[in-house]
């Protein structure tokens, strides 16, 4: 049986989104069990034979600065969640709340894994190929070290091995360009390190990638500060939202605009569909002795659900386990990347 903890109160809607999704996660895993977390009256009335019902008292806001949410609210929904990961009851937590807050509260209940740092949060960018690129960092980390980018690839072949079932997934570091000579001198060093990586056995690394990449899937992992992932993932998010909005709008010009979008409905819905971030949602955040998987905000109960599949396929690969190897595999690599530093 996987467990996992649900801050039911986090995000922009909170229970009504995340206690349908919640249902739906439990009908079509029965060999799963939810912790919920929430307030009293947020969580009253719901039941399911699968499901645990823990109080909390507070919640964090999407404006909670992180002294508020890490000092001053303790019993929050969001901490109660993680706590439970902490406490063995759960094997991993997901919440749609702030997401410095649930970094900085995840780290502070669960540590880091040895060898790590600085955790990372990776998510999944749609691709051409019909599936996701896997890009981290996606925030949590603005001013990256070259070594932080060494840990983060090896993470993510962690992650990506556990969700794809390759053992050996391609890694990408984003730059502005694929030689070598090119890049500022943080970018060149992780260069020579992912290089070393790879003659080592520890990485897959096929040099360097730009941007485009991301989108055309030449890697199945591209590494790359907190800034820079972030402005990517809102960019394709961006990209996703005009499309939609410009078939509507195809829709209702006029008669001709109309029987062209017909023709090609079934065209354009699908590729809508393929680059539908809702079908990636569910981002983990990686590098600590816990599973925690961060939902987008704005999610609705599909994207939730799948936010809870991704933590529920990790918790049953063991990608906490995976992730430990691959670090004490590379640890002599980490530890000489940060005597250099």
């Amino acid at each position: 049986m996987i467990t996992i903890a649900v801050d039911c109160m986090g995000g922009d809607h909170g229970p009504q989104v995340t206690l349908p999704a919640c249902t739906e996660f439990l009908d079509r895993h029965p060999d799963a069990a939810l912790v919920l977390v929430g307030l009293p009256e947020a969580l009253k009335g719901f039941s399911h034979p699968r499901a645990t019902v823990v109080l909390a008292s507070e919640v964090v806001t999407m404006d909670d600065p992180l002294e508020v949410a890490l000092r001053k609210k303790k019993d929050s929904s969001m901490r109660v969640a993680v706590q439970q990961v902490k406490e063995g009851a759960a094997q991993a937590a997901v919440s749609a709340g702030n997401t410095g807050a649930l970094m900085a509260i995840s780290r502070y209940i669960l540590k880091t894994i040895d060898g790590i740092e600085r955790p990372a949060i990776a998510g999944q960018i749609p691709n051409a190929k019909g599936g996701a690129t896997t890009v981290l960092d996606l925030g949590a980390n603005v001013d990256c070290s070259a070594e932080h980018l060494l840990q983060f690839a090896v993470m993510g072949s962690a992650l990506v091995s556990v969700l794809s079932g390759d053992e050996s997934p391609s890694v990408g570091l984003l730059n502005i360009g694929e030689e070598v000579i090119k890049g500022n001198e943080v970018i060149k060093k992780a260069g020579e390190l992912l290089r070393s990586a790879a003659k080592t056995g520890d990485l897959n690394f096929v040099g360097n990638v730009e941007g485009n990449d991301i989108f055309k899937g030449t890697a199945a992992i591209v590494v790359c500060d907190g800034f820079v992932g972030n402005v990517a993932l809102k960019t394709s998010e961006g990209l996703a939202s005009m499309f939609g909005t410009f078939l509507k709008a195809e829709f209702s010009r006029n008669i001709l605009t109309k029987l062209a979008a017909i023709a090609a409905y079934s065209v354009l819905n699908a590729f809508k569909n393929r680059f539908d971030h809702r079908r990636y949602n569910g981002a983990a955040l990686l590098g600590l002795r816990g599973l925690v998987f961060k939902s987008h905000g704005s999610a609705d109960a599909m994207s939730f659900g799948n936010a809870l599949n991704r933590a529920y396929d990790a918790a049953r690969n063991n990608l906490l386990d995976r992730v430990q190897v691959r670090i004490a595999h590379a640890a002599a690599l980490l530890t000489v990347a940060d005597a250099s530093a």
